[in-house]
Formats: structure tokens, C-alpha cells, sequence
């Protein structure tokens, strides 16, 4: 099955992560998996996905801050950002 792009999943929920990425790995999709806003950070930096689909309520860095700061950096800034 080719692939349809790559998506970051930015979740501190297991369960959320377990979920989404039953849905999308069936579609063809390269999964990447951060658990906190930090990472989530770092990997969108590092591996530039197609899309973003980020937890909007994680502790200390939560997802809103996240897409300020990728959006901010021109590295990032034209990456999706679903808010989930």
C-alpha cells in the first residue's frame, strides 16, 4: 500500500494515540508519535510531517502553545495543525 503522507500524532493519551492511529495506518499513512508538547515540538522540527494533528489540553506545554510555536518558526509554519 503506498503511502499518503506522513502525520504527527501529538497526544499524552494512549488511548487517543491507539485510536487515531488505527484509523490512519489503515489509510496508508506514515504515523510519527510524540507524548508531550515538547517532543511534539521537536519532532515536527526534525521531521517535517504533512500534517499535525495536536491535543489541544496536555500538561505543561499544551497544544495550543505548541501551534503558536510552530506556526511562529518558518520551518513549521506551513504544516497542518488539526487541533484535537
Amino acid at each position: 500500500m503506498p503511502t499518503h503522507g506522513t502525520v504527527l500524532i501529538v497526544d499524552d493519551d494512549s488511548y487517543v494515540c491507539a485510536t487515531m492511529e488505527a484509523l490512519l495506518k489503515n489509510e496508508g499513512h506514515k504515523l510519527l508519535f510524540a507524548s508531550d508538547g515538547m517532543e511534539g515540538q521537536a519532532k515536527a522540527v526534525e521531521e517535517r510531517p504533512d500534517v499535525i494533528l495536536l491535543d489541544g489540553m496536555m500538561p505543561e506545554l499544551d497544544g495550543y502553545e505548541v501551534c503558536r510555536r510552530l506556526k511562529a518558526d518558518p520551518v513549521t509554519a506551513s504544516i497542518p495543525v488539526l487541533l484535537v
